[in-house]
């Protein structure tokens, strides 16, 4: 069964996401991160070569050839050939990501503002009508 976390109150999205890719990595995980666009794909991918500072997290997109064995992964479209791995999907995207329930964890980083705010509750509300029992962190009190 797919764990389930929403982190919401997060002000600054690409910063949680990425420190919650480093610990999920430091803890020899397998990350893919479905991202709202390009933009703040590139925006990540340029976030994850320089956070934590005098670290290397290695990380691909998911069209690259070495996206099964890099262990972060990131996009704006979930991978035509499926996700690489089945382990810990990070989403900022506003839709219930395709194929989320063969994650083990799925993690969805949620903003401030009402249009981070609908979506996921939405997002809440499909992932406990087919059985899951989502967990709540506030990033605003950590």
């Amino acid at each position: 069964m797919t764990d389930i976390h929403f982190y919401h109150n997060a002000e600054d999205l690409l910063g949680v996401a990425c420190h919650l890719a480093v610990r999920a990595f430091r803890s020899g995980r397998k990350v893919a991160v479905l991202l709202p666009d390009e933009a703040i794909a590139r925006q990540l991918d340029q976030l994850l070569w320089t956070r934590p500072p005098m670290d290397f997290l290695p990380h691909t997109r998911f069209s690259s050839p070495l996206a099964a064995d890099t262990p972060i992964t990131l996009g704006d479209t979930p991978p035509a050939g499926g996700w690489p791995h089945d382990d810990v999907l990070i989403n900022l995207a506003a839709d219930v990501p395709p194929g989320y329930e063969r994650f083990k964890m799925v993690v969805e980083v949620v903003g401030t503002d009402e249009a981070h705010k609908v979506p996921a509750r939405n997002r809440w509300r499909h992932y406990a009508g087919a059985g899951l029992t989502p967990t709540a962190h506030n990033t605003a009190s950590s």
